[in-house]
């Protein structure tokens, strides 16, 4: 059996294609591409059951994936994260069967180690030398860390607010990092420019066609843990949107191949209230976004004024009959709260709002009576130091004794 059944490379626009085989970066067009994959011819040799005396990675199912050769894999044992039942946080907010999908345990700390692993080793694959790439940091720590294991130079430009510990990640992986006073959007311009006057690969969010692989693997996971049964409604916090966009093609081809039946779970695309372009888009009916001025939120990396592949992520929402919802920062930090509180899980800024979210969306009646609900928690809560403050009493040891603290 072949290691990848990749086809080719198609423009979701203007229908344009492009061999794998060759170094690509957008459509003539402008639109991001994808990726294809001998479906049928798959279907007819792998069955879910060949997957269960595999290793518990992402490449357990490499025929879904775009390196054609194992030997270019580049991986620090990312993938099958834990899917964990909520009951305590899902009777607070009464949705009876709620789960999270908890991308925290992964390498760096958050999903982005999918997107990193795949795009990192098909770029070793085509023979790509040095990458640059614009983040809000948890992706350029990934793609820093995974390009050092496979020998590819890196220039990683982060705006200054981003957290100290995806700056440290960059740095010590002894990627080339520079800081812009401004947002991701600035420091995409940046990166465009070197990526013209050195002629680097720009791995930017949909830039490159292999990132999606690497975070459709949350969705393939998500199907296999579930038995390859379909949740009712998945929520997931968007920013790039590579994520929801990934999920999607992922159930999408799961259909296909005939291993799930049944209609697609409804897709939430959440945002923070302070930069909330896909949620704007969506109200008002569109098939893209526009920019969103003066964007600001503790959920860092949603910090995303206006996606590339916005297109994709509203296509997603519509036909899944899914919806984009909007959360304060208050409310974030007060549900990253009640999470850990309830369920004993320290859960990031973004992930905390997808909580928020089905909280909300069950009030309304959106989420109905026992349906299954997935909530995506995309990195580790201790990658954000600063987000939580809490005062603890300072004691000198007599008064821990004098208190009983202390035998």
């Amino acid at each position: 059996m072949s290691y990848s059944y990749v086809s080719h490379l198609y423009c979701p626009k203007c229908e344009s294609v492009y061999n794998v085989k060759d170094v690509h970066q957008l459509c003539t067009c402008g639109s991001p591409l994808l990726v294809n994959y001998h479906l049928d011819e798959l279907r007819r040799k792998l069955h879910p059951s060949d997957l269960l005396e595999r290793d518990s990675t992402i490449w357990r199912y490499h025929e879904l994936l775009p390196v054609e050769e194992q030997k270019h894999v580049v991986s620090l044992g990312e993938g099958m994260t834990p899917f964990i039942p909520m009951p305590k946080l899902g009777k607070d907010m009464s949705i009876s069967n709620l789960y999270m999908k908890d991308e925290g345990i992964i390498p760096t700390g958050t999903f982005k180690a999918r997107g990193a692993a795949v795009g990192v080793s098909k770029a070793k694959e085509l023979g790509i030398q040095e990458l640059a790439m614009p983040t809000n940091g948890n992706a350029g720590a990934a793609w820093a860390l995974y390009a050092a294991r496979a020998g590819i130079r890196t220039t990683v430009v982060m705006p200054v607010d981003a957290p100290m510990i995806t700056r440290n990640e960059c740095a010590i992986s002894g990627s080339n990092l520079y800081l812009v006073n401004g947002l991701i959007s600035d420091a995409g311009k940046i990166v465009g420019q070197a990526v013209r006057d050195y002629e680097l690969f720009d791995a930017s969010t949909l830039k490159e066609p292999y990132r999606i692989e690497g975070k459709k693997t949350m969705g393939l996971e998500i199907a296999e843990q579930m038995g390859w049964k379909m949740p009712d409604v998945i929520l997931y916090p968007t920013g790039g949107g590579v994520g929801i966009i990934g999920i999607y093609k992922a159930l999408t081809e799961l259909q296909t191949l005939g291993w799930v039946q049944g209609p697609l779970p409804r897709l939430v695309a959440v945002q923070a209230a302070g930069c909330a372009p896909i949620v704007k888009a969506w109200e008002e009916e569109k098939t893209e976004s526009e920019f969103w001025a003066n964007s600001s939120t503790i959920a860092f990396g949603i910090n995303v004024p206006k996606a590339l592949g916005d297109f994709l992520v509203l296509d997603a929402i519509y036909k899944t009959n899914g919806c984009a919802i909007a959360i304060d920062d208050t409310s974030i930090l007060v549900e990253q709260q009640k999470v850990a509180v309830l369920e004993g899980s320290f859960i990031c800024p973004e992930g905390a709002s997808t909580f928020v979210a089905a909280r909300r969306l069950r009030e309304s009646g959106w989420i109905k009576e026992g349906e299954t609900v997935v909530a995506l928690n995309t990195g580790l809560g201790i990658k954000y130091p600063d987000t939580v403050r809490v005062e603890v009493p300072l004691l000198q040891p007599e008064e821990c004794i004098q208190r009983g603290l202390m035998v």
